[in-house]
């Protein structure tokens, strides 16, 4: 199984030796596409120096996390990839973690996305947020005596897909610049039969447990959890635009009876955002529905 691993970097140099490292040291052989968006760091000249087996693609600008993976995504496809293996850059992988993931990709391809347990930086503990999806609290907990566990959704910090899922769903929709991606291709996928799961014997860590959530990041994730609902292939376009735009009206009026004018406004302004969006949704709708008749990857 030929798999190539894409990452998408932006200002990559304190994770660059764990991420690239510990790709460097997995039994199973693989090959590393690293799309950098826009560093304002050394990391691209320290991948050249330290890692030139990478290969290094420079987009020179931030094109988002979707649009850069799609880039990735299409190469896997024209060179021959059998699946490919979407990593942060802020992550890294146990020695045996892509080569079971891989082992496992071929027993079940009933499976769209297959990922590792997410740990925490330290390795010691399960990632909180993985293990609000996943509802296991501590290692010790992992139903290890299974080979993959089904979930309805894992955040896109380390995701196994074969290539051949892309002919069927397409890639990532050019509606989310940063956030929502996961949750929107995820949708997309269930909706054309695939599952999604994690092997709870193969381990990666997300180094993100230390960052505060800002009030900008907090609103910049309501806005694109109502824009993925707005999306969402699974409901009708009537019930999408009331789980979509609706709710987040209904929001605002929420905030103004609790005497949060402040917090209206600002759902008030993501729902003349998600207006707007009106036209753009729906041309992604039809897409994805029926992903043969049209581009595969948006421009």
């Amino acid at each position: 199984m030929k798999i190539l691993v894409i990452i998408i970097s932006y200002n990559f140099k304190p994770w660059i030796d764990r991420c690239l490292g510990s790709l460097s040291t997995s039994d199973y052989p693989v090959d590393v596409l690293v799309l950098d968006n826009g560093s304002q760091d050394n990391s691209l000249s320290y991948i050249r120096t330290h890692y030139p087996h990478v290969r290094l693609i420079d987009n020179q600008a931030n094109l988002g996390f979707g649009k850069a993976n799609n880039i990735g995504i299409q190469l896997a496809l024209e060179e021959g990839y059998d699946a490919v293996f979407l990593m942060n850059q802020d992550a890294w992988v146990r020695e045996n973690t892509i080569g079971i993931l891989a082992r496992l990709c071929l027993s079940h391809p009933e499976y769209g996305i297959l990922s590792p347990v997410h740990l925490t930086a330290s390795g010691k503990s399960i990632d909180p947020g993985f293990s609000s999806y996943c509802q296991v609290k501590e290692m010790s907990q992992l139903p290890v005596y299974q080979d993959i566990i089904p979930l309805t959704f894992i955040n896109a910090a380390f995701w196994m897909i074969p290539t051949n899922v892309f002919r069927h769903v397409g890639g990532f929709s050019s509606l989310f610049y940063h956030y929502g991606e996961d949750k929107d291709f995820i949708n997309r996928l269930s909706f054309h039969g695939y599952l999604v799961g994690y092997a709870p014997n193969v381990f990666g860590c997300h180094d993100r447990e230390y960052r505060p959530v800002s009030e900008q990041k907090f609103l910049h994730t309501e806005y694109v959890y109502h824009l993925s609902e707005y999306a969402n292939i699974h409901y009708s376009f009537p019930k999408a635009f009331g789980f979509g735009v609706l709710a987040c009206f209904k929001k605002s009026l929420q905030a103004i009876f609790s005497g949060k004018l402040n917090r209206s406004l600002d759902y008030l302004s993501m729902t003349f955002r998600l207006l707007t969006q009106s036209r753009k949704v729906l041309l992604c709708r039809k897409k994805d529905i029926h992903p043969q008749l049209h581009n595969l990857f948006e421009p």
